[in-house]
């Protein structure tokens, strides 16, 4: 598949600049996939949508505050954006994270920059295209010094300041790790998830942290020759017997967002129809979802409207078909639809349970 093949046509004042208050009170177009039928309704109507028994799939991971400002000893500012947090970490002391730093070219490897709070980090190496490798001093815990000081990494087309940071955090948000937010979830309130359980709509957490890779544009001519990210992942034991569950008994597993996707496609890779997951509980996903991938686990999507030539993109157009979705960009548009991390969002759905024949 071309790169090109992932354009399509937006004006610029769709981009949604602020979320949707109430959150639920966004847009939501319905595409059937079996027959390209669309309806247009409103998020909050989502219990009338799904059906019970269906297992509704969320990404928990928090968004940490991970934009802080530093200064060099001559006295120039940069920009560290803390992308990855050390592995298996009970929090952030004295470990080496890998950050971007804007601006880089004057950077140098034993560089030390001092954070708002006067804490000291260093620049122990370069790994190229803006990334460093920064060391924090012994006793610097960078999770405290990021929920102090802190700014949300919100993405570069949203230039409007957040009233606060929850508005770039699902309520749901629990295990700290990632660098955007699983937007997909930031629909959801507490008193919609209390009306899907209401309706028989089980719901179920997995983690993903979600790194910056995700939202970059495909370079590649071909989308096969992009090299995809990884990013971390953990199943709980709990979520996981549920899930497997779901499956055994013909329900649906309903994936909210693209990451969420990930994780249960990575978990039931190259399983059996309604067999158990087969990953383990706790790893990381490479998982390159494209146009001709047959998906095992998830049987309805929920997500928002993604950039061109991303693969979040690319995934969207693989479950629900590359035509359909062009017509359903094509239809948000000319509707008026709001686009990307705060905009309005899509429900996928129309595939059997256990994807049989998929």
């Amino acid at each position: 598949m071309l790169v090109a093949d992932l354009d399509f046509d937006f004006p610029a004042e769709l981009i949604a600049q602020r979320p949707c208050d109430p959150r639920d009170a966004c847009r939501l177009l319905v595409l059937d996939h079996r027959t390209g039928a669309m309806a247009h309704r409103v998020f909050r109507e989502l219990p009338e949508l799904l059906a019970p028994g269906d297992v509704l799939v969320l990404n928990d991971s928090r968004v940490l505050p991970a934009r802080l400002q530093a200064t060099k000893e001559t006295g120039g500012r940069v920009e560290l954006l803390f992308v990855r947090p050390p592995a298996a970490q009970p929090n952030g002391t004295g470990q080496a994270w890998e950050a971007l730093a804007r601006p880089s070219h004057r950077l140098r490897p034993g560089m030390a920059l001092r954070l708002p709070g006067g804490e000291s980090v260093g620049l122990a190496r370069n790994l190229g295209q803006g990334r460093w490798l920064v060391e924090p001093a012994e006793n610097v815990d960078l999770f405290e010094v990021m929920r102090r000081w802190g700014e949300m990494p919100l993405p570069p087309y949203v230039r409007t300041a957040l009233r606060d940071r929850s508005e770039y955090q699902t309520v749901y948000a629990a295990a700290p790790g990632s660098v955007a937010a699983p937007t997909a979830g930031l629909h959801f309130t507490e008193q919609l998830l209390r009306r899907l359980r209401e309706v028989g709509v089980e719901t179920v957490t997995v983690t993903l942290h979600v790194g910056l890779d995700t939202f970059r544009p495909i370079k590649a001519a071909r989308i096969e020759n992009h090299m995809i990210h990884t990013e971390a992942y953990q199943v709980e034991p709990s979520a996981r017997a549920t899930l497997d569950a779901a499956r055994a008994q013909g329900r649906r597993l309903v994936a909210v967002g693209t990451t969420a996707v990930r994780v249960l496609e990575t978990l039931y890779a190259g399983a059996q129809c309604q067999g158990p997951a087969l990953r383990p509980g706790t790893g990381h996903s490479d998982i390159f979802i494209t146009p001709g991938y047959r998906f095992q686990a998830v049987d309805a999507l929920i997500t928002n409207f993604h950039l061109p030539r991303t693969s979040l993109l690319a995934l969207v157009m693989a479950f629900a078909g590359v035509d359909r979705i062009r017509r359903s960009y094509a239809e948000a548009v000319s509707h008026g639809y709001r686009f990307f991390s705060f905009g309005d969002a899509m429900l996928i759905q129309g595939a059997e349970p256990a994807k049989a024949g998929r």
